[in-house]
């Protein structure tokens, strides 16, 4: 298992950005997770509170819309733990104890936050032209299927979903962006930090893969992951798939995969909350 470690921690956690740039630069120090704590950190706080003042049974299905968490949450119960904030608490732990294991110096620049947050938004306009793009490729008139994006039932568009009485569609523009967020945060967690580099273990380590392969193995087997994790199947519980779904998830996944191997966890997470943002909150007026 040695042998996949060392290739993982780099690269699974601190993106290639950790092998082609210097240390202490803005690439660098952006992969780095005392940067990428400091930078999620607000967005761990803001749905924390968001949930427990818009999530708490206020609108029916609203506890439904964050099934990663819920499935965190989950893991915890199973081993007799609980707490309304644990999955929370345990992203905190795991950039904390990382942070420490890396030994890096405990310094925060401002700047670089502030162009992570810039990066992040250059990469999500590029994600909203590709949703629209499938789809119109697809030949499907409606923008992507936000609301499955966020981990809730819905149509098979976020404007249809929300004229039809979509679970998110009852809840307030604050409670849409908690969901938001929290999609953000713990589907990147577990479909992107945990997935992937279980993935990349299991090809390197049993199948004896090299590297490289592994990478693409794992980054694609998580994007296939994320899309079956949401509603894909064609309404009326028939068992079929709708395709259009299926591949709208699957591209998202592999965008999000490929961009959290290039640029590190801060980037991928913020990423996602701000297309979930701009799509469940700035689209639906």
């Amino acid at each position: 298992m040695g042998h996949a470690r060392e290739q993982v921690s780099p690269r699974m956690q601190s993106g290639l950005s950790e092998r082609y740039s210097p240390k202490g630069g803005y690439f660098h120090l952006s992969t780095r997770p005392l940067h990428v704590l400091c930078f999620l950190l607000p967005l761990i706080v803001l749905y924390e509170i968001g949930s427990a003042m818009y999530l708490s049974g206020r609108a029916p299905g609203a506890a439904e819309t964050i099934r990663a968490y819920r499935l965190l949450s989950g893991f915890f119960t199973w081993f007799g733990v609980s707490g309304l904030y644990l999955p929370g608490v345990l992203l905190v732990v795991i950039l904390a104890v990382w942070h420490v294991l890396t030994g890096d110096k405990t310094r925060v620049r401002l700047s670089v936050l502030g162009w992570m947050l810039i990066e992040a938004i250059a990469w999500t306009l590029p994600l909203l032209v590709l949703g629209q793009m499938i789809f119109r490729a697809m030949h499907h008139p409606a923008p992507p299927p936000a609301a499955e994006m966020m981990g809730g039932a819905g149509g098979p568009s976020i404007l249809a979903a929300f004229a039809a009485g979509d679970p998110l569609a009852s809840l307030s523009k604050p409670a849409r962006a908690t969901v938001a967020i929290g999609a953000g945060l713990y589907e990147e967690l577990l479909f992107r930090m945990v997935a992937i580099a279980l993935i990349h273990i299991v090809a390197c380590d049993l199948l004896k893969m090299k590297d490289y392969p592994a990478r693409v193995v794992a980054v694609v087997l998580s994007a296939v992951a994320f899309a079956l994790y949401h509603d894909v199947g064609l309404a009326g519980g028939l068992g079929g798939i709708d395709f259009q779904k299926l591949v709208t998830f699957l591209f998202a996944g592999l965008y999000f995969g490929a961009l959290y191997a290039a640029r590190g966890f801060g980037i991928v997470v913020a990423t996602h909350a701000l297309y979930d943002l701009a799509v469940l909150v700035l689209l639906p007026g």
